[in-house]
């Protein structure tokens, strides 16, 4: 059988190449899908890494560190020789030369070890004691403070000057207005420490992670580990990039053993012959089985070999165009873990050869005798056809109800395996639903040769057509989900950011009579609107309070979030937290000119240091109103941080609050432009291995009829008319996996956005991109037939006479 395995190889080599392609592009589709989430995870942990610069180890939980940890691992450090700095950080009040700073500037700590200092010194020089301090660009520039101007940080007693000795731009998640040491924070009496960043001088990490488990109260942690918990927090506590990438894992190897197994299906379906030519002349079954599963293992080695080295390459590149169109800072280096890697290749030899093992077993089943005979093709009226159907039913309704078990639990493990196991049950009714799809669009041809001709063709075999539709149903489905959940996620994660930061940029307090100009003509700003207030006497104490108007309101991001009730007071958070005894139900405001009583409703919006009444109440309490807030709204694009800094520069001198609520959406905006470029990109290699699949069981399909169409020539059929019914043919099976795949992606659209974002952000729905949707219809049907036209072409080559005497 050695000489018949090399026999057949040399003589099958063209049809081979289709299925070396399907299993190369699947194990490429695993290692691409690591590439792209390495990078994806690099651009997301940037600025989280960039706060622990050279830490072999941290101190503290995700959430903080205990509040005596700080000093124990500062004295392990001193007892090995290692070396250790404080992450912490208050909000107090800094005052400067020319005044206040304000009242709740963030204050940070900055490292007198160069290798653990976070921030990023843009002019001057770093702190070497703990009489300096850094200050942020855009802090400096508000307040016009220069290098050498003295600091007061604090309030009574334990206040401390620091010198300015340098600059600082945007370098981590833990930028802060202004940076001190910690020696110099701990003695203002209110610091937060975050954590305790550890590095190890002599190398040996196991000995120092003992000694300082042994000493202090809080986790010890490597910083990859405590980096990766901490971005699970800030994306409060679901880890999304790491479900997209286990979403994509498990479609990647489904996708695999589906292309395979239709390859090998079609082309062991070719060789049923051969195979019963090799039982007439001696050969067992369990020859030509073992002769046909080492063909199916040297081509998964030939493979998987060329699918690593394909995915390495691809994923670079893709990598770099991702880092092109979406920054750097969007966007980081590509990596490949030799896991991946191994897993990849392992994969995609196994999924070969299980993916030969059935249809290898169902060929050898039959006799010689058998085989040599056309084949009856198995349809619902036999007993194959009947358990093919009893099958794809069961699974339907399992996966359907594992996909209502998903929404019941918020569970990702039962979406995923209820997709997987519906989907399949899709695959097995195959030769029902596509003929039937295909008989209603044939419909439309009744006019045209070719189409009709093409539309009977493809529903004479049922198995074949569902066999050739099913990669690129694969590859729609995937498409059209992903597409959809991604626009309802992002339409979700806009509106909750739009009702926590309804504007912009708000400056609050005592404003200039010509704010409303000024502020205007500053660039990257497009709308500006003041908003009449005053302020009052409340049950809690001194109030501002405001009352929008509609025209105020042109300028929010979401009106009802400033929306108020007859008889309520809105207080956000910002506002609330300066009441020393509590939120009260009702809040009594007073002034000279009268009294109200309102309900309050505390809110997490930021809109500004002032709470919202409505414009009745405001008319009660006062007949001489003046803004008091000025709301900003940026022009798409502007740079929030040099926006602020601007504005805070412009207002200089007064007793004026900016608050920057567009860095907060920015940051939001760049954690999700990660995920999209993500999701794209795997998105785009997820399309080509469904491509290169119809291409492959097209081509073999082709392949296959070479007899029949070469009787269809002798007829009297020309080249031209035989390239257009399988143009005709091919499109016609492209359109129907098109739109059959749109229905069940849309549908697990929905399942995926009930199960992950509505527990997650409380709200949400699903969301259709119609036109996105009818891109990918419109690239299904070319993509079908370009992947017919060179088949065609080529089939249409062969003579009658000689396609006649083709085996």
């Amino acid at each position: 059988m050695r000489t018949v395995l090399l026999a057949s190889l040399r003589t099958h080599t063209r049809r081979y190449v289709s299925a070396l392609v399907a299993v190369s592009i699947a194990v490429a589709f695993v290692v691409v899908i690591d590439a792209i989430g390495s990078g994806a995870r690099s651009g997301v942990a940037a600025s989280v890494e960039a706060a622990y610069p050279a830490a072999d180890l941290v101190v503290g939980e995700e959430y903080g560190v205990a509040e005596a940890d700080p000093a124990k691992a500062l004295e392990v450090a001193e007892r090995r020789g290692d070396r250790a700095t404080v992450i912490a950080s208050l909000w107090t009040t800094v005052a400067g030369p020319d005044g206040s700073l304000g009242d709740d500037v963030q204050v940070g700590t900055v490292s007198t070890e160069p290798d653990l200092r976070s921030q990023d010194v843009a002019r001057g020089r770093a702190p070497t004691g703990d009489g300096e301090a850094l200050v942020a660009e855009d802090t400096a520039k508000t307040h016009d403070l220069k290098i050498g101007d003295l600091l007061t940080v604090g309030v009574g007693n334990d206040a401390t000057d620091v010198a300015i000795v340098g600059l600082t731009r945007a370098s981590s998640y833990l930028d802060a207005d202004v940076d001190i040491t910690w020696p110099a924070m701990a003695g203002l009496g209110m610091a937060i420490p975050d954590a305790v960043a550890y590095d190890v001088r002599d190398g040996d990490v196991a000995g120092a992670t003992e000694a300082l488990t042994a000493a202090v109260d809080s986790t010890v942690q490597t910083r990859d580990e405590y980096v990766a918990a901490r971005i699970v927090m800030l994306n409060q506590g679901v880890d999304v990039l790491s479900y997209l990438l286990l979403l994509f894992a498990a479609v990647a190897g489904f996708v695999a053993v589906l292309v395979i197994a239709n390859t090998f299906t079609i082309l062991f379906a070719q060789r049923s012959r051969d195979f019963a030519l090799l039982r007439c002349v001696g050969a067992t079954g369990r020859q030509v089985l073992r002769s046909v599963r080492v063909e199916a293992f040297v081509l998964a080695l030939a493979g998987g070999v060329a699918g690593v080295v394909t995915g390495v390459v691809l994923g670079r590149g893709l990598g770099w165009v991702i880092r092109a169109w979406a920054g750097e800072a969007a966007f980081g280096p590509v990596s490949h873990s030799p896991v991946w890697l191994g897993a990849a290749f392992i994969g995609g030899v196994l999924a070969t050869v299980v993916a030969a093992w059935w249809p290898t077993r169902s060929v050898v089943r039959v006799s010689p005798l058998a085989a040599l005979r056309p084949s009856d093709e198995v349809t619902a009226r036999t007993a194959a056809g009947r358990v093919r159907i009893a099958l794809g039913l069961v699974a339907v309704a399992a996966g359907c109800a594992a996909l209502a078990l998903a929404i019941a639990s918020g569970n990702m493990v039962p979406l995923i395996l209820g997709g997987m196991t519906s989907f399949v049950g899709v695959l097995l009714l195959g030769p029902l639903i596509v003929p039937a799809l295909l008989r209603l669009l044939g419909r439309v041809g009744r006019t045209g040769g070719p189409l009709r001709v093409a539309s009977a063709n493809a529903v004479r075999n049922p198995r074949r057509s569902a066999a050739t539709t099913a990669s690129l149903l694969v590859g729609v489905t995937l498409a059209t989900a992903i597409l959809s959940g991604m626009a309802s996620a992002r339409q979700a994660v806009t509106a909750e950011m739009d009702g926590e930061y309804p504007v912009d940029i708000a400056l609050s307090g005592t404003l200039p009579v010509d704010a409303v100009r000024s502020v205007g003509q500053v660039d990257g700003v497009d709308e500006v609107r003041a908003v009449d207030g005053a302020e009052v006497a409340s049950s809690a104490g001194r109030l501002t309070i405001i009352a929008p108007s509609a025209d105020d309101r042109e300028v929010t991001r979401d009106r009802e979030a400033t929306r108020v009730a007859d008889d309520e007071i809105l207080l956000p958070t910002v506002v609330a937290q300066d009441f020393a005894e509590g939120i009260p139900d009702e809040l009594a405001l007073r002034t000279r000119e009268g009294e109200v009583t309102l309900a309050t409703r505390l809110v997490g919006s930021k809109w500004g240091r002032a709470a919202i009444v409505p414009p009745a109440v405001l008319a009660q309490l006062t007949t001489d109103a003046e803004p008091r807030v000025l709301w900003v709204l940026a022009d798409d694009g502007a740079d929030a941080e040099e926006l602020g800094g601007t504005l805070g520069a412009l207002t200089r001198g007064g007793d004026v609050q900016v608050d920057n609520n567009l860095e907060d959406q920015q940051w939001v905006a760049q954690q999700l432009d990660v995920l999209v470029w993500a999701v794209l990109g795997l998105l785009g290699v997820g399309i080509l291995i469904a491509l290169v699949g119809i291409a492959n069981t097209v081509g073999l399909s082709i392949l296959e009829r070479s007899r029949e169409h070469a009787l269809m020539r002798a007829l009297g059929l020309t080249r031209r008319g035989l390239r257009r019914m399988l143009a005709a043919e091919g499109m016609l099976l492209s359109v129907v996996a098109a739109l059959l795949g749109t229905v069940l992606g849309v549908t697990y659209a929905w399942f995926g956005v009930e199960t992950i974002v509505v527990p997650v952000l409380g709200s949400g729905g699903l969301v259709i991109p119609w036109i996105q949707l009818g891109v990918v219809l419109v690239v299904a049907a070319l993509a079908g037939l370009a992947a017919s036209t060179l088949p065609a072409r080529r089939g249409a080559r062969v003579t009658p006479a000689e396609g006649l005497t083709l085996d």
